[in-house]
């Protein structure tokens, strides 16, 4: 068996002189994948879900926040915001509804009004001066007491005793006295001797005095007329001095202390009428000013002030909170608004005006004032508008529509 390779063809050649040689073809595309679009749907596809897009975008814009500049009707977004009247303000915003008051010249009774309270013409606390036992008592609590009536004793038997030997002391110091004065005129004795005897009788006496002092410490009495109060004790009881018994009050007439502000200190007099309301029963007194204190208060920038009513039917109570009304004359022509229209700032007070139809704050300064109106000073003129109400919601240049 022969082992004989076949023959190898030779390959083929081309004359390029006559014929060409034949170009490469190209590899064949990859299959698509099953459900992929095409390549030429996918591109339009992409543009097409852009563009919905965008027009969404759109459509929400000018559907839900239309322009002012554009939506001159107001559009969806401003049918509710019609202003009373049915005019808006700038840039579509509503007019604020307001009540207006015209500033106007009315006469002004001056007023200070404060609080005070109600003071006993005279007051005190009794109390014994000595320490002791008390004997007797003779105190009548809520009922009226004369001065000089006894109210109570202290048990002074060991007074009463240095008080009998001290006289029976000063009789022999008065004979030695004597004494020795006769025998000084005849010069039996000394200057110094016979002096020596008139210091011992002159110290005799002033130690007898002393004695009758405290023993008149012993019986206490009412200082002045007034009424008695409750007592803290009672017979038998053992005190020492600064034990409180019970107190005594003249309240016919009481006193009404009150402060008024430094800036009406010099319109205040004596004799100024003072109109009282009792806190608990509304009912109105009349009282008088009768002093004044010469001092203003350095801390809370005032001035005190005691007034004084008769009290006769004992209408007010000492220790009663009452409200004052100082009156310092009236004015004429003075400038009163409400007191809802005055705004409180940090540089003072200030009130909105209206102008044209749009708010504008004006600074204002102010004088007298109650719980309804108040004064103006400065700031305002007779004829001016100002804001009554609706001061929370206004701005600076704010229109307004007023509603009266």
């Amino acid at each position: 068996m022969s082992l004989d390779t076949p023959p190898v063809a030779a390959p083929k050649t081309w004359d390029t002189t006559s014929t060409p040689a034949p170009t490469a073809v190209p590899p064949p595309a990859p299959a698509a994948e099953p459900g992929s679009p095409p390549k030429g749907k996918r591109g339009w596809l992409g543009w097409l879900i852009a563009a919905l897009l965008i027009a969404g975008l759109a459509w929400a814009k000018i559907t839900y926040f239309p322009s002012p500049s554009t939506d001159k009707d107001g559009g969806k977004g401003g049918k509710g915001g019609a202003a009373p009247g049915g005019k808006d303000g700038p840039g579509g915003k509503p007019k604020v509804p307001v009540q207006v008051y015209v500033v106007a010249v009315t006469k002004l009774a001056d007023e200070v009004a404060s609080t005070g309270s109600v003071m006993a013409d005279e007051s005190v606390t009794i109390q014994s001066e000595i320490s002791g036992k008390i004997t007797s008592l003779d105190i009548q609590e809520g009922q009226p007491a004369r001065q000089g009536q006894l109210l109570f004793t202290i048990n002074a038997a060991d007074v009463q005793a240095q008080l009998r030997k001290q006289e029976y002391n000063i009789r022999l110091y008065h004979d030695q006295e004597q004494r020795q004065r006769t025998l000084l005129a005849k010069e039996y004795i000394s200057r110094q001797e016979y002096e020596q005897s008139q210091n011992a009788l002159l110290t005799a006496q002033a130690d007898l005095q002393a004695l009758r002092v405290m023993l008149q410490k012993a019986y206490v009495r009412a200082p002045f007329d007034g009424v008695l109060g409750l007592r803290n004790t009672s017979v038998g009881a053992y005190v020492s001095p600064g034990t409180a018994i019970t107190t005594l009050s003249r309240v016919r007439p009481v006193k009404v202390d009150f402060n008024v502000p430094s800036r009406f200190a010099a319109s205040v007099r004596v004799g100024d009428p003072v109109m009282v309301t009792d806190e608990a029963t509304t009912k109105k007194f009349e009282a008088k000013v009768y002093a004044i204190n010469p001092q203003i208060d350095p801390v809370s920038r005032t001035l005190p002030v005691r007034a004084i009513y008769a009290n006769k039917n004992l209408e007010l109570r000492p220790g009663g909170f009452v409200k004052v009304n100082l009156e310092l004359g009236e004015t004429a022509e003075a400038l009163q608004i409400p007191t809802e229209a005055v705004v409180p700032v940090a540089s003072g007070y200030t009130v909105f005006t209206v102008q044209h139809g749009k708010a504008k704050v004006q600074p204002v300064s102010i004088g007298v004032r109650s719980d309804k109106v108040i004064q103006i000073t400065k700031g305002l003129a007779v004829g001016d508008t100002i804001i009554r109400t609706g001061i929370l919601q206004v701005k600076e240049g704010d229109k307004v529509a007023i509603n009266n």
